[in-house]
């Protein structure tokens, strides 16, 4: 499924990785003692916007299902002037990670992350800023697909669908759409000055069991690896039975079906009737093959007593 450079040890992930070429307009790039070199990030002096506040319970949780959370399970703090987004957790006193700004405003993640999305953080071994923002959409997408078809979506079934390059030195990771199976067209738009605009994700006590293990090891890296997972090509015969279930679902669909729809239906009051109209905009055929299958599936789902499609 991967190579021998995929998936290290958790401890590993959490090791230091200042030293990142990630050099870019209003940034500076400096050469560390490894010979890799280090971004140099702007400090976000402005507040967090409200979708940002929205997203970890500053405000009183929707009812529409989304998970708020309160600072009892993690606190955010601004970044200082020496703060990168690369940083390690060398001499913190409590376990951290970083996150931009456009992962809640423009791509509506909640905090706490869910298994799914951990999940494929672990697998890809990287933090969550080292993952490009356009990919946070495809993994949005593709998990609310799955949940309004009543699947539940699974880290190696979403991978299926892509390839990864890692290069040399570490930078951000790129999926790669896999052209003869790829089911979500593709996002390109443009986050501008995404780097320049990110937290500190603090982890607090009541927040352990969400983003730690029993044996206090983190649940995906909270700071940048330099040795994310590769993929290609993965076979059918790699997945557990879980994940041919998703796949196979998915490759019912025929025409493309839309990223950027999908994802803008974390901001809907009527996800399902906003994911209808997505999807006769992309094409009659899967309007009518989304109807089918969750009409199939609701009914799998009742007779098994889980008539609710989760978070939506």
């Amino acid at each position: 499924m991967s190579s021998s450079d995929s998936m290290s040890t958790f401890s590993s992930s959490e090791s230091t990785e200042s030293d990142r070429r990630l050099g870019d307009e209003g940034m500076s790039s400096v050469v560390g003692t490894s010979g890799m070199s280090m971004e140099v990030m702007r400090e976000v002096r402005e507040d967090p916007p409200k979708s940002w506040r929205r997203a970890t319970g500053r405000r009183k949780a929707a009812t529409s299902g989304w998970l708020g959370v309160s600072r009892g399970i993690v606190s955010l703090e601004r970044v200082s002037a020496i703060d990168r987004v690369c940083h390690g957790q060398e001499g913190a006193t409590e376990k951290f990670f970083y996150m931009y700004m456009c992962h809640f405003s423009k791509l509506h993640l909640r905090l706490p992350l869910d298994d799914f999305t951990m999940g494929v953080l672990r697998a890809l071994n990287v933090a969550a800023t080292q993952l490009h923002p356009n990919n946070w959409a495809y993994l949005q997408a593709f998990r609310i697909l799955c949940q309004s078809l009543y699947l539940e979506p699974t880290p190696y079934a979403f991978l299926y669908f892509y390839d990864t390059r890692p290069r040399r030195p570490a930078t951000w990771l790129s999926l790669i759409s896999r052209p003869s199976i790829s089911r979500l067209d593709a996002f390109s738009q443009s986050f501008k000055n995404f780097k320049d605009g990110y937290f500190k994700v603090v982890v607090k006590e009541w927040g352990k069991s969400h983003f730690l293990n029993a044996d206090g090891s983190t649940k995906f890296p909270f700071s940048w690896t330099s040795n994310p997972s590769r993929y290609k090509d993965m076979g059918m015969e790699e997945l557990s039975a879980s994940d041919k279930e998703v796949v196979r679902m998915l490759l019912k669909f025929v025409d493309k079906l839309p990223t950027k729809g999908l994802v803008r239906v974390y901001n809907s009051v009527h996800p399902i009737i906003d994911i209808e109209g997505h999807m006769a905009q992309s094409g009659k055929k899967n309007l009518a093959l989304f109807q089918s299958l969750r009409k199939e599936m609701a009914a799998k789902a009742k007779a098994v007593g889980k008539a609710n499609v989760p978070n939506l």
